[in-house]
C-alpha cells in the first residue's frame, strides 16, 4: 500500500464518518422535535442522563426501538468512532507498508483510545 493510497482511504473514511454521523444526529434531532416538541421543560430540577443515554448496549437497544435520544447518541458514537477507526486503518496501512515503528506507535495510540472508552461498554 502506498502513502497516497492510504491518505486517500483515510480521507474517504473521515469524510464518510463525519457525514454519516451528522446525518444520524440530524435525523434523530428532527425525530426528537417531532415527538417531544410540545413538551414543557422543568428548569427547577436537574436530572442526569439515564443509562439508556450513557451505556453502549442501552444506546443501541434504544435506537433499535426508535427512541429519539438514543438515535442522536448513535450519531455521536459514530462521530467518536470515526477518528478511532482512522487510527486502526493507519495501523493496518503501516503494517502493510512494513513500517514497524509507525505501526507500533499507531497501535499504542489505538490501545489508549480504546482503553479510554471502557466506561461506555
Amino acid at each position: 500500500m502506498t502513502d497516497l493510497k492510504m491518505e486517500r482511504m483515510i480521507s474517504v473514511l473521515l469524510r464518510t464518518g463525519v457525514l454519516l454521523a451528522g446525518a444520524v444526529v440530524l435525523a434523530g434531532g428532527v425525530y426528537y422535535v417531532a415527538v417531544h416538541g410540545g413538551d414543557s421543560a422543568d428548569y427547577r430540577k436537574f436530572t442526569g442522563q439515564p443509562d439508556a443515554d450513557r451505556l453502549l448496549g442501552q444506546i443501541i437497544a434504544g435506537a433499535a426501538a426508535l427512541r429519539a435520544r438514543s438515535i442522536i447518541q448513535v450519531g455521536i458514537l459514530l462521530l467518536i468512532a470515526t477518528p478511532i477507526l482512522r487510527v486502526a486503518v493507519a495501523v493496518v496501512g503501516f503494517a502493510l507498508e512494513r513500517d514497524r515503528q509507525y505501526a507500533v506507535i499507531a497501535a499504542i495510540v489505538l490501545a489508549l483510545l480504546l482503553f479510554s472508552l471502557r466506561g461506555w461498554l
